[in-house]
């Protein structure tokens, strides 16, 4: 039996994984979090990879541990969170935030900066974009085919090969000295702005891809699949890792070269004229357009087929395309920065209960895959960042968490958006004497 893959079979999983990751919208945010970190930049970075490289490849790891997808981990508390998680995933990879995105980056970098001033920030501008690009996705998502998957296979090493040139360029003759910066905690300003990034639960998605590929190549035993998607997955790693941090150093390094910006899309297009001139910035509009396109046909391709599935196709494949092109076309009029500010809440509620989820999937056989310790982390996890999601949103939270930041320890992490640690590890530890005291129980009798 197969046990191990070569390298060339390796690398090429190892690829594979990389261009799954690096979506086209990814791109936006280590400039603009250089940017703000300036001469930290590397202790911000660092954050970043944690949460945009590092948890991403153990959400792969973890689902093709769980033996399946995001509902085999969720089972492991009960099948109405697991569905209900799964729905919450779905909805923030899909309609509500990811699909939206790629059409208002490819506006952003794509159209945007060829249009006259008056036009760029015309809403009409951005509306008829979006309509001609949901419009060319619909066409796409019903006539699924392998145009979609050899296009892709084009445009995404063309934008790697620009991008390269780009950082190659930013690195050889830097556009400034580092921006000045008044971040004082920028690793956990590089953590968070990692969730934006949405690798985490888009790898709770597609990481049964990535497990499948394994298993065409032979490998059938579990513990043999972890191995090798792991390995795999350091080479994706590398790839994400120098690219994540060579766009951050030309944030850092931007100076007042670039001038005002709105957000990270229009920072990746002012970098770009200012290194590559205006056949540089052409070619990455034209790359970062198609790319995004693929993006949106993938994702809302895999989104219908969840949605059919969870409602026993009473709702045809065809109805839910319809109605998650209607609701992205309308999401993504809002503009790229009106996404990514409303997108906040979600994610820092969704994100440490998924990291939770996570590292106790690959840490199960520590405590014998018990239920209790699975609900006891995820409860201690969320009471913290459903608190945080509402704090975002203006609710008034302020009474509470005074209460909670005069607990030993939580006080710096909370100001950091990591105050869930602390109850997530009681929640498990008392799970985890629940397990004991229930084992002791089934013992005696």
């Amino acid at each position: 039996m197969k046990q191990a893959l070569s390298f060339k079979e390796l690398f090429a999983i190892g690829l594979m994984t990389f261009s799954l990751f690096l979506g086209a919208g990814n791109i936006i945010f280590p400039p603009t979090l250089g940017h703000d970190a300036g001469s930290k930049m590397w202790e911000a970075v660092l954050g970043f990879l944690i949460t945009g490289v590092g948890l991403p490849l153990l959400g792969v790891a973890a689902v093709a541990r769980a033996g399946g997808n995001i509902q085999h981990i969720g089972h492991r508390i009960h099948p109405m969170f697991a569905t209900i998680f799964s729905v919450l995933t779905y909805l923030s990879i899909g309609p509500l935030l990811a699909i939206p995105r790629t059409s208002a980056v490819a506006f952003e970098i794509g159209v945007a900066p060829f249009l006259p001033e008056a036009a760029k920030t015309s809403a009409w501008s951005l509306f008829v974009y979006s309509v001609v690009f949901f419009g060319i996705t619909y066409w796409l998502c019903l006539n699924p085919s392998k145009l979609v998957n050899r296009f892709g296979k084009v445009i995404t090493p063309f934008m790697i090969a620009l991008l390269a040139i780009l950082l190659i360029r930013g690195a050889l003759a830097p556009l400034g000295d580092y921006t000045p910066t008044t971040l004082e905690k920028p690793f956990s300003k590089g953590f968070l702005e990692g969730y934006n990034t949405m690798d985490t639960l888009a790898a709770l998605v597609f990481g049964i891809v990535i497990a499948n590929a394994v298993r065409e190549r032979g490998i059938s035993e579990q513990k043999a699949q972890a191995k090798v998607i792991m390995q795999s997955g350091f080479i994706a790693a590398i790839g994400l890792s120098l690219l994540y941090i060579g766009l951050t150093y030309l944030g850092a390094t931007s100076g007042p070269a670039v001038g005002a910006y709105e957000n990270g899309g229009q920072l990746i297009t002012l970098l770009s004229k200012h290194l590559l001139g205006q056949t540089g910035l052409t070619l990455l509009g034209f790359a970062v357009t198609f790319a995004c396109l693929t993006t949106a046909v993938g994702l809302i391709i895999s989104c219908a087929a969840f949605f059919s599935k969870i409602t026993g196709n009473r709702l045809s494949y065809r109805a839910i395309m319809t109605m998650l092109i209607l609701s992205s076309l309308t999401i993504s009029n809002f503009g790229l920065s009106t996404i990514l500010k409303i997108s906040v809440p979600l994610l820092v509620t969704l994100y440490p209960i998924a990291i939770v989820l996570i590292v106790l999937t690959l840490c199960g056989r520590a405590f014998q895959e018990h239920r209790s310790v699975y609900t006891g982390g995820v409860i201690g996890a969320a009471l913290i960042s459903v608190l945080d999601g509402l704090t975002v949103t203006g609710v008034k939270t302020e009474r509470i968490t005074e209460a909670l930041s005069k607990l030993p320890l939580m006080s710096d992490l909370m100001s950091q958006g990591m105050g869930w640690i602390i109850p997530a590890l009681l929640g498990i530890i008392i799970g985890g004497i629940v397990s004991l005291s229930s084992f002791r129980k089934t013992v005696t009798q």
